[in-house]
């Protein structure tokens, strides 16, 4: 996610969320009444930015709140929101705003900060008790994850499901059984008969358990069930008939050093195979759309052997550049459609001006777009904001809503017949940032979501562990809960955002770290890979020979060669997230991006053959 934003790299990757960058989530020791537990959500080497989450887990409403906790010599808060964070030594103290102390039971709040240093917080205290909700520091531990449910008795409109049972140092109080996201049913037993579900239809369930301090521990496996009866539709397009989508990100910047041309779509056989391609990436500068690179845009001039139709461009010529090769790609392909991404990780730091006048940001994007030199080309806009009301390279604190009022402007403006997309984050835990801002609400105004389903994990933490950076599931040891496809997924429909509004994405790269002893992912490393571009990073067509996959966890292939180890997707696993797709009624799959695959262009044909 982080990488693939920067314009002028050579490489950039389409991430999540930030969901790539966000660090380990560690519980911390808690409160009787109340937990606080810390999150780093961005590591940039020189620095970071951590997040504590105060939660009100007892009976009755809490009027104030006080965190404290030791960081190791060298680590230290540079800055603060959200909260009065002092301190004294390595000891640190936060106190709550006038506006944010009060607590009802069952509400949270957060607040963050910078550091500088590497450490970890120890020692926590939530208003002088411990900071997981136990007794006494160091507290009472969370549950362990149950057993992956396993799903018997399936009829038109009702599941009985069954699992093994959770952990806890203290005892396991109960358990909630969670549909396709959201909590149904709190039950004792290890066994529970879901009712009143849908004819012909696809559901996903989790189990996670509570102690007797009222912790909840990480969520079980998922397990898919499908109803009996209903009619037969194909669920890629809302369950009307139809092709599913299936996009990729052309950048403009591949053009460059990477040598990637609008050509290279058609010799590889993807222009064959996809439906839409997102050109990125359009500037977010004064609360206006702007144009990201001229020369590469419409200006760089093909040679004969460059170009779409084998035609060398003209000096005095109208349009040339990438816009005019696109042209040319849809005169040959004229069931592909293109649309025109702003944003990205480098230029989001936009969205937050945009924000404060979404019709007049509206109305610069669409005269923009539809500048006569090349309103042939696009077919509409796609907006990737990292993130709003959130984190990214830099922080957005436009409030929930200015996501929702800026799509809806876009809608407004582009009106019905021009696409309007997102690139949305997948960050599924918790209070994360599918949380931040009204995804649900914005969704009545866009044609789909590109959830952005990878850069999980990676050689940010440079020390590992290491981690597949687009896993499907959960499994056992993964880093964090919260950060897979399925998660993120599930976080979506669980808010109201219809599955037919939703991509699943594929990145065409991997992630690597150096200094690799283990095979199996959780290996300790000393930090990122070589890569041709930017370290921790290469394209899959260098990595299936330089380093062939040697396993694959929880839906992603993995590989281990001399001191590298490496996560990528590769064809068999794309598969695999294909046909996971299909049984979550998905839109149809996207991936970042066109210069990462093989020059006879395998993995859109692996996502391609997936998804019919």
């Amino acid at each position: 996610m982080r990488f693939r934003h920067r314009a002028a790299a050579g490489f950039a990757t389409l991430l999540l969320p930030l969901a790539g960058l966000v660090g380990l989530a560690s519980p911390a020791h808690a409160a009787g009444s109340a937990t606080a537990t810390y999150a780093k959500s961005q590591d940039w080497g020189s620095g970071f930015e951590g997040r504590w989450t105060v939660k009100n887990t007892g009976t009755s409403g809490i009027s104030s709140w006080t965190v404290e906790w030791d960081f190791p010599s060298g680590t230290s808060v540079t800055s603060a929101w959200d909260a009065d964070v002092t301190h004294s030594g390595n000891h640190w103290t936060a106190k709550n705003k006038s506006y944010n102390g009060t607590l009802a039971p069952g509400a949270s709040v957060s607040f963050g900060f910078n550091g500088s240093g590497s450490g970890s917080p120890s020692g926590c205290t939530l208003n002088g008790a411990s900071c997981d909700g136990g007794p006494s520091v160091p507290g009472d531990n969370p549950p362990s994850a149950p057993g992956t449910p396993t799903a018997s008795s399936v009829t038109d409109t009702s599941v009985k499901l069954s699992w093994s049972a959770a952990g806890d140092d203290k005892g396991v109080k109960n358990y909630d059984v969670l549909r396709d996201g959201a909590k149904v049913a709190t039950v004792t037993a290890t066994s529970y008969t879901d009712t009143g579900l849908t004819a012909g239809t696809d559901y996903s369930y989790t189990v996670q358990a509570r102690d007797t301090a009222d912790q909840t521990g990480s969520p079980s496996g998922a397990v898919k069930v499908h109803t009996t009866g209903g009619g037969s539709t194909d669920p890629g397009d809302g369950g009307n008939t139809g092709d599913r989508i299936k996009l990729g990100y052309f950048t403009e910047w591949g053009t460059y050093d990477r040598n990637y041309n609008v050509k290279n779509i058609v010799t590889s056989g993807s222009a064959a195979k996809i439906t839409h391609i997102n050109y990125a990436f359009g500037n977010v500068t004064g609360g206006k759309c702007a144009i990201g690179d001229s020369y590469a845009d419409y200006d760089k001039a093909f040679t004969a052997d460059q170009s779409v139709s084998g035609v060398a461009d003209n000096w005095d010529q109208p349009l040339r550049g990438n816009f005019n090769q696109l042209r040319q790609l849809k005169a040959k392909y004229p069931n592909i459609k293109v649309l025109w991404s702003f944003g990205g990780w480098t230029w989001s730091g936009g969205f937050g001006e945009a924000a404060k006048n979404p019709a007049a940001f509206a109305d610069s994007c669409y005269n923009l777009v539809e500048d006569p030199r090349w309103a042939d080309v696009f077919d509409g806009i796609d907006i990737d904001w990292e993130y709003p009301n959130a984190c990214g390279l830099s922080c957005d604190s436009s409030g929930a809503a200015a996501y929702k009022n800026l799509m809806q402007a876009l809608r407004a403006k582009f009106g019905s017949k021009n696409l309007v997309t997102a690139a949305t984050t997948a960050d599924g835990t918790n209070g994360g940032k599918i949380d931040a801002a009204d995804y649900a609400g914005a969704a009545q105004y866009v044609d789909w979501y590109n959830v952005m389903t990878y850069d999980f994990f990676g050689a940010f933490d440079a020390d590992g562990p290491t981690a597949p950076h687009s896993p499907l599931t959960s499994y056992s040891g993964i880093p964090q809960q919260g950060f897979t496809t399925a998660d993120a997924i599930a976080k979506f429909k669980s808010k109201g955002v219809p599955a037919n509004k939703l991509l699943i994405g594929i990145g065409f790269y991997g992630r690597g770290w150096t200094g690799v002893t283990q095979d199996a992912p959780g290996g300790s490393a000393t930090g990122p890979a070589p890569g041709k571009y930017e370290a921790g990073i290469e394209d899959y067509k260098v990595l299936k020979t330089s380093c062939p996959a040697t396993g694959t966890v929880a839906g992603t292939a993995y590989a281990h060669c001399g001191t590298q180890w490496w996560s990528y997707d590769t064809p068999a696993t794309i598969g695999t997230k294909m046909s996971w797709a299909k049984g979550q009624s998905l839109k149809g799959a996207f991936f970042w991006d066109f210069s990462g695959d093989t020059t006879n262009g395998e993995l859109v044909s692996a996502i391609d053959g997936g998804l019919k």
